[in-house]
């Protein structure tokens, strides 16, 4: 026999029982649940919607720094298909900026004549993207051309534009690579900064050469950098680049790097220079670049 404590149960509600149902017979807390639900779907909608619209205001203000970046950009560097004819040698630049889904980088590339018949060549590329990133680019391409005209050596010319960096007042770096080419002789003189280094293609065989030491522009005022010799020969070809050609997202640096150099094996020092290192480029970046790339062929001529 099972006893139970204070009584007997409460009766169980029924179907007709008037305190659980509407007059209409429905649940009484359904009907309850029915407000309270019209409410959270009413929010919900304007969240939504809330969000909705400040997608398409970020969508909006990213598209304008973007326009504003290609103009900053377009307004700093030279025509970025360019080709340069100076004494001895035919300097051919592509620059391919990221696609449409990506943000504008900080690379650049120069290449001008300096004082007494040598030829600056450089490429670099400031950390970060946007507008920032490219302010910071044309900072250090102007003083490059500037500094470049002390006649100093590169690896001087890095120690400057590293102080230029630290003594900005930002947490940024950059990263360059800067050469001094005598086209009589075929000297060429270069220093590094934390960046990839300069391919050398001689006759059909391509190879990255050894860098000197140098660490990236902004890494600690004071820093001291080397330099390195390499002797061109006519028809020779060198290749000064940025990381996008190079750097894919998910795989090994080094395995593009290789990449690279098979691939630039097949460069010709003659004419129609632009358009082998155009396919270079389009070849390594497909059709929608993940990142600015830079790509600088210096083509040896016959003395």
């Amino acid at each position: 026999m099972v006893g139970v404590v204070g009584g007997a149960p409460p009766p169980l509600p029924t179907p007709n029982d008037p305190g659980t149902v509407t007059p209409r017979g429905v649940p009484r807390a359904a009907a309850e649940a029915v407000p309270r639900l019209r409410v959270r779907l009413a929010h919900a909608h304007r969240t939504a919607a809330d969000l909705r619209r400040r997608l398409m205001q970020a969508q909006r203000r990213w598209v304008e720094e973007r326009h504003v970046s290609l103009a900053l950009r377009d307004a700093i560097l030279p025509d970025p298909g360019t080709s340069i004819r100076l004494p001895g040698v035919h300097i051919a630049v592509r620059y391919v900026p990221a696609g449409q889904g990506s943000s504008l980088g900080g690379d650049w590339y120069e290449a001008s004549p300096l004082p007494g018949g040598r030829v600056l060549v450089a490429v670099g590329d400031a950390a970060g993207h946007g507008s920032p990133a490219v302010a910071r680019m044309a900072r250090l391409r102007h003083a490059l051309v500037g500094l470049g005209m002390t006649g100093q050596p590169p690896d001087r010319l890095l120690g400057w534009l590293n102080e230029l960096v630290c003594q900005s007042g930002e947490d940024a770096t950059a990263t360059a690579v800067v050469g001094h080419l005598r086209p009589e002789s075929g000297e060429f003189v270069w220093a590094q900064a934390g960046h990839l280094p300069p391919i050398l293609v001689r006759g059909g065989a391509a190879r990255a050469l050894a860098p000197p030491p140098g660490v990236l522009l902004g890494g600690g005022s004071g820093q001291r950098y080397g330099r390195r010799r390499l002797a061109l020969r006519p028809g020779d070809v060198l290749l000064l680049y940025t990381d996008g050609l190079v750097e894919r997202r998910g795989a090994d640096i080094g395995e593009g790097l290789a990449a690279a150099v098979a691939a630039a094996g097949a460069l010709r020092c003659a004419d129609g220079l632009e358009e082998q290192v155009a396919r270079l480029v389009e070849a390594a970046t497909g059709p929608d670049a993940e990142d600015d790339t830079c790509l600088l062929a210096v083509g040896v001529l016959e003395r």
